[in-house]
């Protein structure tokens, strides 16, 4: 059987790894590219987008750069994880904030079934969960499997968050 796609060379995969590490930190590499054709919900081998490694590495101008170039907020990766998943994991408030003006929902537990709140709770970061809150999360949501983020956060041993989850029950 005869393959028509070739393996990408060097300077492709060159290119590639130039780009992705761009969205990690580099919006001034990154927003020319985005003008000249790169598709904007380009994603690695993890299915990791764009977006979503701007969002996990907390980097705010390549986050809005994405966003403002039309990328999608709402694309899981491959483990299922969305980034503003991401964001809440990382405590990235202001990276959640874009992403949240830009359509991402914030009760979307994408296929993890992992909702941004579960997330922020798992990991005690409490500003992340008022800020969720702010914008219309349900702290209280169960996923598919029955858990609440007030038990995962007791799950986790993330102390302050379930002070702050049990205090507004």
């Amino acid at each position: 059987m005869h393959s028509t796609q070739s393996e990408p060379d060097q300077a492709t995969l060159e290119f590639a790894a130039k780009v992705f590490q761009a969205a990690r930190d580099d919006a001034d590499t990154l927003r020319p590219l985005l003008e000249q054709g790169l598709p904007v919900d380009l994603r690695n081998d993890k299915g990791d987008t764009l977006l979503m490694l701007a969002s996990y590495h907390g980097h705010e101008g390549a986050t809005q750069a994405l966003l403002e170039a039309g990328a999608d907020p709402s694309i899981a990766n491959d483990r299922g994880q969305t980034p503003l998943a991401g964001a809440a994991f990382k405590g990235e408030e202001r990276i959640a904030e874009l992403l949240i003006a830009h359509g991402a929902d914030v009760n979307d537990g994408g296929p993890s079934g992992k909702a941004p709140a579960m997330i922020a709770a798992m990991f005690d970061r409490v500003a992340m969960l008022k800020m969720l809150e702010r914008h219309g999360a349900d702290l209280y949501a169960a996923n598919a499997d029955g858990v609440t983020p007030l038990a995962a956060a007791k799950m986790m041993g993330a102390s302050d968050a379930t002070r702050f989850l049990e205090q507004r029950a």
